[in-house]
């Protein structure tokens, strides 16, 4: 156990965090998502809900400021969009990061794509759909 590191937060999850740059990305995974076969580095965190990660990976982090450090996945036409998923990880980063605005909704197949090209993938016990959020990291000024 590390003081000020949250116990969400595991050693290889740190590690993850340690490794990525200024622009690399990771994408915060649902427990729909196809996260073994799509990730370059993988990560599980089980039963935890993506908000609850937020707030163990939030302090941690910085978040990219020269270009768009949130993105999230477009509805699906017919799909219904639970408007509260967007809202409880907005709200645990703004209590770290009060400057970030909302995510950029990307097109589904964007989406995966982009996934591909992240760092790492963290699954997660998130059971809402249209819960994947990928966080792109920034510089430590």
């Amino acid at each position: 156990m590390l003081i000020g590191i949250s116990h969400l937060v595991s050693p290889e999850l740190l590690k993850l965090l340690c490794e990525m740059g200024h622009g690399d990305e990771l994408v915060l995974a649902d427990s729909n998502f196809p996260g073994v076969s799509i990730a370059n580095k993988l990560v599980r965190a089980d039963g935890i809900s993506i908000a609850d990660l937020l707030s163990g990976i939030a302090p941690l982090f910085p978040f990219d400021q020269y270009d768009q450090p949130l993105f999230m996945m477009q509805v699906v036409q017919g799909d219904t969009l639970d408007p509260a998923v967007e809202g409880d990880y907005m709200k645990v980063i703004r209590k770290y990061h009060p400057k970030i605005l909302s995510p950029q909704r990307i097109e589904r197949h964007a989406f995966y794509e982009r996934a591909k090209k992240a760092y790492g993938v963290l699954m997660s016990g998130e059971t809402r759909i249209y819960g994947n959020l990928i966080i792109r990291k920034g510089v430590i000024a």
